[in-house]
């Protein structure tokens, strides 16, 4: 024992759990007259947004939500989701977002996986809860969400969110000495959140999420960004995602602005862009892909610089250049459901690049890059040694990180989460090189990746460069079984609406383009399946590909 252990205790004085509902105080607290959210015509503060969730909250524990329960919500992005991810932490409880696009069955799953003990269901979603529901044995409490702008959906059960919010009203001012600690958890450890992998292969895992990454990643995001006080954030992004990417919480840090949409559709973007005057949004590279593909008079609604973050899968850098030039300035991050999104960023030297073309700003751009602030630990190495790959833009490896944005675990699943963190590393499954100026760039999901010949190819290789054929929507590349090879790229191509191709133009493009072992063999012209969360659905691709 030294000097500095003797008398020195941690005490409520000097030690506070770290927590996002601190946030939401302190927005409150300084800015409770600022707005908060606004949905249509609907507008909440920052002092009736703490007031709404503090009350939901203790209607939560007055009908028996205790520390470590689960309750979940199935919710479009309106303000009772964005109130969620306040109210039920400060109940003690954990929040579950489903995924609003998932099926009955897996819904199911979900909900008796994670022993929900209360659902909040978005009248929209009513008819897919109520069939999930009847698949339970034992089901959980529900309320739901009258939202009066959507006029069909189904109400289930008699209890209603409002009915929460008036329940046990607390005659709160947050302007006022209060006692914080009530609301915060006593530990930073405790769970916050739980969120479920996609479960393309068998069903999904549930990802555990503590109050303390909660808390870092939200002040990552802002820092990342470079946000400001008072950002206007449009909700491209599902909140039920990585609970949004940590954005709810990010939102309370600097005072800002959530502009809530029920459906994003290109028209609702543009025109919630032009109305409110949005500075920051986030989004798949397939959405913008989407927006850079609109009528060029709803383009026309962008008036200023708005910055954009963009994650879920490599980006083409046509695309990041298509955006740049729209005025639109593009963030790539890289993270996973099992890192609270993003953790790493392709963090803009413009010292260096500043004076190169577009086009290579954009390649440079499409990197996943380097770890954020808040991240502990960032390399490309080989999962069975664990040794880093040289730093040359050739050698690949599997990213992994490590720091407090790293999960708590599966729940339930104790051998995937010691897989997962074998060697003291989460490993990320993601294939990458690590370039001569410490930028990761992947090149592959490890089970994606192309071994023809011997020679390993990256998939997402030829889809940039398919993406920048003016004709191709989307694009995506899998192996092919081949006697010869092993394995040969097989592409599949969306065109733009009106135009057309043919499989030999395709290739004589990749031809003029690449290497010639890099070449697909097979090009298929298709729409392409897509996962709940936007991303392309690969495994149904290479079962595809194998009947050519």
């Amino acid at each position: 024992m030294t000097i500095y252990d003797q008398d020195l205790d941690a005490n409520p004085a000097n030690f506070v759990p770290l927590s996002p509902i601190s946030m939401l105080r302190r927005a409150a607290m300084v800015y409770g007259d600022k707005p908060a959210v606004r949905y249509g015509d609907r507008t909440l503060t920052w002092g009736e947004a703490f007031y709404r969730s503090v009350n939901v909250a203790a209607a939560l524990q007055a009908r028996g939500i205790k520390r470590g329960d689960t309750v979940a919500i199935i919710s479009a992005n309106i303000p009772e989701m964005f109130e969620a991810h306040y109210a039920v932490p400060m109940a003690g409880a954990v929040l579950n977002a489903i995924n609003i696009r998932l099926d009955a069955a897996t819904i199911a799953f979900i909900l008796e996986h994670g022993e929900a003990s209360m659902v909040i269901v978005d009248k929209e979603f009513g008819p897919v809860m109520e069939q999930a529901l009847a698949q339970m044995s034992v089901k959980p409490q529900i309320v739901h969400i009258d939202d009066s702008t959507y006029k069909d959906g189904k109400l289930l059960g008699s209890d209603s969110y409002e009915d929460l919010v008036n329940q046990c009203p607390v005659a709160l001012d947050p302007l006022q000495a209060l006692d914080a600690s009530a609301f915060l958890p006593g530990d930073e450890w405790d769970a916050i959140a739980l969120n479920y992998t996609s479960g393309t292969t068998g069903n999904p895992k549930g990802v555990v999420y503590h109050h303390r990454g909660a808390y870092l990643n939200a002040v990552s995001n802002a820092l990342t960004w470079d946000m400001g006080e008072h950002p206007v954030y449009l909700w491209t992004l599902p909140m039920f995602h990585c609970n949004g990417w940590c954005f709810p919480w990010t939102l309370a840090v600097n005072a800002g602005t959530s502009i809530c949409l029920r459906q994003v559709r290109e028209d609702a973007v543009y025109e919630a862009i032009g109305h409110f005057g949005v500075t920051h949004f986030c989004g798949a590279p397939v959405v913008l892909n989407t927006l850079l593909n609109a009528p060029d008079e709803l383009k026309r609604l962008v008036k200023k610089p708005i910055k954009t973050m963009t994650a879920g899968a490599a980006p083409p850098a046509a695309i990041i250049q298509g955006m740049q030039e729209q005025g639109i300035d593009v963030t790539h991050v890289y993270g996973l459901t099992e890192t609270y999104g993003p953790v790493t960023l392709c963090a803009w030297r413009d010292d260096l690049w500043g004076d190169l073309d577009s086009a290579t700003q954009s390649s440079l751009k499409s990197r996943q890059g380097v770890g954020g602030q808040m991240l502990e630990g960032l390399m490309v190495a080989d999962p069975e040694t664990l040794q880093p790959v040289p730093q040359d833009g050739i050698s690949i490896g599997e990213v992994m990180m490590r720091g407090n944005n790293v999960m708590k675990g599966y729940l339930k699943n104790p051998k995937a989460t010691q897989e997962s963190f074998a060697g003291g590393w989460f490993h990320s499954g993601d294939l990458a090189v690590w370039t001569t100026d410490g930028y990761i760039q992947i090149k592959d999901r490890s089970k994606d990746i192309i071994i023809s010949g011997g020679e390993n190819i990256s998939s997402i290789e030829i889809e940039d460069l398919l993406f920048r054929h003016p004709a191709i929507m989307e694009a995506a590349v899998v192996a092919k079984t081949d006697e010869k090879w092993g394995e040969t790229p097989c592409a599949f191509v969306a065109l733009k609406p009106g135009e057309h191709l043919t499989e030999e133009a395709v290739l004589d493009f990749c031809r003029d383009n690449l290497a010639r072992f890099k070449v697909p063999k097979n090009v298929v012209f298709t729409e392409l399946p897509k996962t709940s969360t936007g991303k392309v659905q690969k495994f149904a691709l290479r079962e595809t590909a194998e009947t050519i």
